[in-house]
């Protein structure tokens, strides 16, 4: 055996991607400096917990980490997939985290994976289930996923910051490689249809969001379908909490979507000074109902085939796919769409042609795909 040349990167900065395109593109890397400057360095408990999980659906993936956590060793391994498979995703950040890594990953497995995940449903810092059961699924269809065994079912609901809640995902595995995509046309809005889910508190906060948002959509459009999802008891979670999540269809079949979540803080969010935009505890509901549609009427503004937050995955498909031309639409780059654009380039050698469109203020991507196939697929 040779001996393992691994890639050397710094620091904590996009440690989720890089695993994730590590993987794929069996790439081993050694990570410095993990948080070394900080008043308590190294990985953080929702990085641990996705090493873990990147373990549990591969076969012979190798994982060091040094006794401060500021160093970390990864040697990927095959991807196995796996049904019925288990996972605690912990407290510190919400499933939402770790369902993006899960999805690429499940798609280039050797079986359809499906597995349970524990902890938050809806937080403020990541997408919640429902925007991934919504939105993020129906994205895959655009690069050939299949669509049979492509569910996500949200069994409970969990807040912060005790959490309870419970998702099954289940992916299918890519027959042999995703399909290039033109997607260039968002069309225009032509209905809006969300969700409100409430845990330990009145079901009436349901309707007063409902109402709220209704309040702000209907001077633009009169399509609009909000839905209510009152949990109590067990498939309530363990903490009070309340949101809505919100979609916009186009007439193109684009679908933009935005979410908001109000519970209480976690203990180390309480002790430690928060930035504004992380505050949005317990507000009114009818408060979050404006909020959450003023967000995304901001995102249908910024024009694009997806919502900012799915930037980084759509790069990271078009990426993935054969050697072809996939050409893709925007509104402004997000910051982690540009640092997904940088992954990509070191670790598959995709780059992207960048041309802004003055007349929508939106930016047109293009690419040559990397040609990953699935390679650990039974083959009949």
């Amino acid at each position: 055996m040779g001996k393992t040349s691994y890639m050397k990167l710094q620091g904590s900065h996009q440690l989720r991607q890089r695993l994730v395109l590590a993987t794929l593109a069996t790439t081993p890397i050694l990570v410095e400096d993990i948080r070394s400057d900080d008043t308590s360095p190294g990985l953080r408990p929702y990085e641990v917990s996705l090493l873990r999980l990147i373990e549990k659906i591969s076969d012979d993936c190798t994982v060091e980490i040094n006794e401060t956590g500021t160093k970390l060793r990864y040697k990927p391994g095959t991807l196995m997939g796996g049904r019925y498979l288990v996972h605690d995703c912990g407290l510190s950040r919400s499933i939402g985290y770790f369902l993006e890594p899960l999805i690429l990953l499940g798609l280039f497995g050797k079986k359809p994976l499906s597995i349970r995940l524990k902890g938050i449903t809806n937080d403020t810092k990541d997408p919640s289930a429902d925007t991934f059961r919504t939105t993020t699924l129906h994205m895959l269809k655009r690069f050939g996923v299949p669509l049979e065994g492509l569910e996500m079912k949200i069994e409970s609901r969990g807040a912060p910051p005790l959490g309870g809640g419970e998702v099954i995902l289940g992916v299918p595995i890519v027959p042999s490689s995703l399909t290039a995509t033109h997607w260039v046309d968002e069309g225009m809005v032509k209905s809006i249809r969300g969700v409100t889910f409430s845990t330990r508190v009145s079901p009436q906060i349901g309707n007063r969001m409902i109402y709220a948002a209704r309040g702000v959509f209907n001077r633009f459009i009169p399509d609009v379908h909000i839905f209510t999802d009152h949990r109590s008891g067990p498939s309530g979670g363990r903490s009070p909490g309340y949101g809505v999540s919100l979609v916009a269809e186009t007439t193109s079949g684009c679908l933009i979507s935005t979410d908001i979540a109000v519970s209480y803080p976690r203990a180390e969010e309480t002790n430690a000074l928060e930035d504004s935009d992380e505050k949005p505890e317990l507000l009114p509901p009818e408060d979050v109902g404006v909020q959450v549609a003023s967000m995304l009427l901001e995102e249908i503004e910024q024009g694009g085939v997806v919502d900012s937050t799915h930037q980084g995955l759509l790069f990271l498909l078009c990426a993935l796919c054969p050697p072809d031309v996939s050409k893709v639409r925007v509104g402004k780059l997000t910051p982690y769409g540009i640092e997904t654009l940088r992954n990509i380039r070191d670790f598959l050698g995709v780059k992207f042609v960048i041309k802004p469109d003055p007349t929508t203020n939106t930016v047109i991507l293009k690419c040559v795909g990397c040609g990953m196939k699935n390679l650990s697929r039974k083959v009949t």
